[in-house]
């Protein structure tokens, strides 16, 4: 038997990157997955190469509207939510005194208000369900203290890390775990964007920051989202049950807490 065997997962911000590999982890361990984007048609393209057990719904964070139906598709089509990862995210960096009202509104939207508002939609659902389920919230070591040029990102994953503890208290009457994960540095597309933000900042050639913090990492090197399946994998399962408000560090021996 599979550890996720006839479960059902809605993962956001899946179409790439981290969530496709949390997609592909779960469907491996015999759980059926929404792939919740913005980009609906990478998310399908996804869902297709992932297999018959994925399928995709269209989904912007920053829209109650958006979030609710693609609860509801999910609900509909695989028939209930056990499970939700929390992945969507975006990232910024600048000064303090370069800091943009838009950009820091458009982060928290996405990472804050997104994180939460998913989070309360899908344990609605649990709720009047019955029978409790499992929410994982991504945050970062970057939510543990603050960076020079990424005070934006950092606050809003210290707000991450602050919803997931308080959810958490609330929820678990309800049989309800909500729990964190949080990455170091993750090599992937994504970096290329962090690298530019350094590039800019730091005068630093392009790849040089990348070099520097994947040789920084205890561990050797940078992470990979398949680092990171295991940890997603365990906090959705039974294993995982006494586990109430946690944030758990994957990333290579980072952060220390």
């Amino acid at each position: 038997m599979k550890r996720l065997d006839g479960k059902t997962a809605l993962i956001t911000g899946a179409a790439r990157g981290i969530g496709r590999a949390f997609a592909e982890a779960y469907v491996k361990e015999g759980a059926r997955v929404a792939i919740g984007d913005l980009n609906i048609t990478r998310a399908r393209e996804t869902a297709a190469q992932i297999g018959d057990a994925v399928i995709a719904v269209e989904m912007d964070v920053t829209r109650q509207d958006s979030i609710d139906a693609a609860v509801s598709e999910t609900v509909e089509r695989l028939g209930r939510i056990d499970i939700l990862i929390n992945n969507a995210a975006l990232f910024s960096a600048a000064p303090i005194v370069e800091i943009e009202r838009a950009e820091y509104d458009t982060l928290f939207s996405v990472n804050v208000a997104g994180t939460l508002f998913t989070m309360q939609a899908v344990a609605r659902h649990m709720v009047e369900r019955g029978g409790g389920g499992k929410i994982i919230n991504m945050a970062s070591q970057a939510g543990r203290r603050g960076e020079p040029l990424v005070a934006v990102y950092c606050a809003t994953k210290a707000a991450v890390i602050s919803l997931t503890q308080s959810a958490g208290l609330n929820l678990i009457g309800h049989g309800i775990n909500v729990n964190a994960i949080a990455p170091g540095v993750v090599d992937g597309e994504h970096w290329d964007g962090v690298d530019a933000f350094f590039a800019k900042y730091e005068n630093k050639a392009p790849g040089q920051k990348k070099k520097e913090v994947g040789e920084a990492v205890p561990y050797g090197r940078m992470g990979t989202a398949d680092d990171l399946t295991g940890m997603a994998i365990f906090l959705a399962t039974q294993e995982a049950d006494y586990i109430v408000s946690q944030c758990f560090n994957v990333d290579g021996g980072q952060w220390m807490s």
